[in-house]
């Protein structure tokens, strides 16, 4: 794992075009306290470690990391107060918010765990009230609930910018309705606007560029999307095709150790007869153009105007290269053409109404 730090800081020394916005720092990395193996924050103590034994390059560095929008009896909460829900059943563990406190004290754990003393960029992971998200196309009314107030969330990341414990705050998953009442409770409170959106959007899902897009342009709210999943969850690599029955959802035993094939019913809606003909026409062009389907995905999001910058992971240092190189090649718009061709055949087959 850390061999993979070392060949991110060190691509990035040289790659300084991959913050195409230009008002960033070079280098931006963004963690997910998720939970691995039982352990929530994880990715946090392991770059912590790390930073306590670089200190040097903290000042290069852009950390990003997320607040988690509204889930109930979170382990990820209970993770904030250590020791106190050891011995708690998991309907006894604390539902994760976004009000101020919670805001606050989540920020403060991931601080302990980066051991670091300022976040760059501060993110609501989704939000707090019922959105359509996640691979769902439209929404649903009947699934509104009671959400914590804009304005109470904004109080918290107010606090945590005037301490100096994060620099900017960011949305993730978000609408936009949601974008523009950020924006608006922010205006009324007197604090600054979110500076970047962190969505999926890929070969697969173009719904961004639509009516968010235009809310987030620079001549209108000026948030950055920060793009998660380009790659599909490795589906736009190109090494599932051929590798699975899409009937019976069957995987090659060579990619057993894969995610898709270890986790079953895991995010089935990248394994569907028309995401896979898609992948397949994509293929195709990135042969065309002389690119493995990997480079072309990333490239294409590179391309795109209302891009800041855009998220990439890897287990392998050699995925990583690959992944960091994709950013040095410029489509054509022969190439481009042909990708909207084949998105205008079937509009965002990774989204569905349910």
């Amino acid at each position: 794992r850390f061999d993979l730090y070392f060949s991110f800081f060190s691509a990035c020394c040289h790659f300084r075009d991959l913050e195409p916005c230009g008002t960033h720092p070079q280098r931006f990395i963004p963690f997910q306290p998720l939970v691995r193996n039982g352990i929530p924050g994880l990715t946090e103590t392991i770059v912590g470690n790390w930073l306590e034994k670089n200190k040097a390059l903290r000042k290069d560095l852009v950390i990003a990391t997320k607040v988690m929008g509204y889930s109930k009896n979170s382990r990820v909460v209970a993770n904030r107060s250590p020791g106190k829900y050891d011995d708690a059943l998991p309907d006894q563990l604390p539902d994760a918010r976004l009000d101020a406190d919670s805001v606050v004290a989540a920020c403060e754990a991931s601080l302990r765990r980066l051991k670091t003393s300022y976040i760059d960029l501060y993110q609501l992971h989704w939000p707090d009230r019922y959105v359509h998200s996640f691979g769902a196309k439209n929404y649903d009314v009947t699934k509104e609930r009671e959400a914590v107030a804009f304005s109470d969330t904004l109080q918290g990341l107010k606090k945590l910018l005037d301490s100096g414990k994060i620099r900017h705050y960011g949305l993730s998953n978000e609408t936009t309705f949601g974008v523009g009442e950020w924006v608006r409770a922010a205006d009324a409170l007197g604090i600054p606007r979110p500076i970047t959106i962190q969505n999926n959007f890929c070969l697969l899902n173009r719904s961004f560029e639509g009516d968010l897009a235009e809310a987030c342009s620079p001549s209108h709210y000026n948030i950055g999307l920060l793009p998660w999943s380009i790659l599909a969850g490795g589906v736009l690599t190109g090494k599932y095709i051929g590798m699975v029955d899409l009937e019976t959802r069957k995987f090659d035993p060579s990619i057993a150790s894969y995610r898709f094939a270890r986790f079953d019913n895991y995010q089935t809606r990248f394994f569907s007869d028309r995401t896979q003909e898609q992948v397949l026409k994509y293929d195709a062009i990135a042969k065309r153009a002389g690119l493995s389907l990997a480079t072309l995905s990333q490239s294409f999001c590179k391309s795109r105007w209302y891009v800041s910058s855009s998220i990439i992971g890897a287990t392998k240092v050699e995925h990583l290269r690959e992944n960091i190189d994709a950013f040095l090649v410029d489509l054509s718009p022969e190439t481009l053409a042909e990708i909207d061709q084949v998105h205008n055949e079937r509009l965002d087959p990774i989204l569905y109404t349910r």
